[in-house]
């Protein structure tokens, strides 16, 4: 009986051992399925709250708020799913390209240019938080004419030097437009806003593109002296560029590009 009570016990030991031998995988196979569960709920992009700003404009990859942040006057540009792409990928690119015109902002001061000061950005929202400059933008100044004979040649003068600075540092803004610069009221200095196509380049063909497309934006929002006008940038440029000449040799390549295309149609 002894025998027969301890070889019972010996089985039932087995088996308890068995048993928590066999828990953990149980354990393992379900730790997999709560991490993809807690993954699925990180990458679900969280909402912009719009309820304490005022909705300035929108494009067609950002909208930009006005509001206040840590009291302070504040622009907050938010940029926006797109439903027709694929969610990993789109939630990728967005932050791909909130970090580049984040880290462009930030290397344009360095190189001496006066941008909106960043305060703060919120990857979960893909929303930058930065200064309200307080001032018009250059398209309005101009059609305003609130600029007299030597106030407009400053001016110029200081969109030709500001480009150039940018260029020679190896950074094309890819959207040059009066619209996109703005004169501070305070010092009336010029603040290029609006960083969203810029990137790093040293290849005149860029920088040439874009000098392109702010003669074109002075032809069409100026039409009258914006040749003038831009002729006087171009010149501020030539004298304040270090590699002006291979970036103005590329510059009359794309120009005559430009017009063969507006020939043909």
């Amino acid at each position: 009986m002894a025998a027969t009570a301890t070889v019972a016990a010996t089985a039932v030991a087995a088996a308890v051992g068995a048993a928590a031998v066999a828990a953990p995988p149980q354990a393992t196979a379900a730790a997999p399925a709560e991490q993809q569960q807690q993954r699925q709920q990180q990458q679900q992009p969280v909402e912009f709250d719009s309820s304490r700003y005022t909705l300035h404009s929108q494009g067609a990859e950002a909208r930009v708020w006005e509001g206040t942040f840590l009291s302070r006057p504040a622009i907050i540009k938010q940029r926006f799913s797109k439903k027709y792409r694929h969610p990993q990928l789109d939630g990728k690119l967005t932050a791909s390209r909130l970090k580049s015109e984040v880290r462009s902002m930030l290397k344009a001061r360095k190189l001496g240019v006066h941008t909106p000061v960043v305060y703060h950005v919120d990857h979960a929202t893909s929303s930058i938080y930065m200064e309200r400059v307080q001032g018009h933008s250059l398209k309005t100044l101009l059609h305003g004419g609130q600029l007299g004979g030597t106030g407009l040649e400053e001016l110029l003068v200081s969109v030709g030097r500001t480009i150039a600075k940018l260029h020679d540092g190896g950074l094309v803004h890819g959207d040059l437009t009066t619209s996109n610069m703005m004169m501070r009221t305070e010092d009336r200095q010029l603040v290029l806003i609006d960083f969203g196509l810029a990137y790093n380049s040293t290849i005149p063909e860029d920088k040439g593109v874009d000098l392109y497309v702010l003669e074109r934006a002075f032809a069409s929002a100026h039409a009258e002296e914006g040749a003038a006008m831009f002729e006087k940038v171009l010149e501020a440029y030539r004298r304040a560029s270090r590699q002006w000449s291979a970036t103005l040799n590329r510059f009359a390549e794309v120009r005559m590009r430009g017009r063969k295309r507006a020939m043909v149609g």
